[in-house]
């Protein structure tokens, strides 16, 4: 008698036929239309497109920091579109960390503290907070910045820190819109190999958008983004 079949754990995030429109003027814009990408834990994909794919608002659905006109997203199985914004919230803090890309980072709080305000929203006590943020900036090459603030560090450190703060409440899930926009190409190699060690090394799954060539090339998968549309997916 054979073994039963075991079922494969749901994706860590899942998007099934979302679309959204935008009001524009008297006009009424589609920006993403009938999508659905699921991702799994420890996957790296690049959503690729030009500029009004729809690859930003994309990332804000799955996100959570916008609602579909349709559709559902799923978080560990969980529909979200029936949750009020108190639990959309506590799931985009819990589950997920962004890096945007103007790095949007405090700029009168250290690059310790920057790090450390996730986890202050989740009621972390002050000695672990500070001792967890230490830890991830050394992880991304910068702790002995811990106590600079962010005027003071280039745009390859403030990224950094960046990304540890996205790291800091232990997400299933990091997106990143553009992450290496605003980076010289060295810089953004640096940025990107980074990247995929902690892919590696903490199984987190990155969702990048982006028109970077180099960051394409070091995904496991390419999804296109075409007029609000996939056109494909390629590992």
């Amino acid at each position: 008698m054979s073994a039963p079949r075991q079922s494969s754990p749901p994706p860590v995030l899942e998007a099934e036929s979302v679309s959204k429109s935008y009001r524009l003027g008297a006009s009424l814009v589609t920006a993403i239309q009938d999508v659905s990408l699921s991702v799994a834990s420890g996957e790296l994909i690049a959503l690729k497109g030009p500029s009004g794919s729809g690859k930003t608002t994309l990332l804000n659905l799955m996100g959570l920091l916008d609602r579909p006109d349709r559709g559902v997203v799923r978080v560990g199985g969980v529909e979200a579109e029936g949750l009020d914004e108190n639990a959309r919230s506590d799931l985009r803090r819990d589950q997920f960390g962004f890096v945007f890309q103007g790095f949007n980072l405090i700029p009168v709080l250290s690059a310790a503290e920057n790090v450390s305000y996730p986890m202050a929203l989740k009621g972390v006590g002050r000695q672990e907070r500070r001792r967890r943020a230490i830890e991830l900036l050394e992880s991304v090459g910068i702790g002995h910045k811990h106590a600079v603030r962010p005027d003071l560090l280039s745009g390859g450190e403030r990224q950094r820190v960046a990304i540890a703060r996205a790291l800091a409440n232990g997400p299933r899930v990091v997106f990143a819109d553009e992450a290496t926009a605003n980076l010289d190409s060295h810089t953004a190699d640096e940025v990107l190999g980074l990247v995929r060690r902690l892919n590696e090394s903490q199984g987190v799954a990155f969702l990048l958008a982006t028109h970077d060539p180099r960051v394409v090339a070091r995904a496991h998968r390419v999804v296109h983004l075409h007029d609000g549309r996939i056109l494909d997916q390629a590992p």
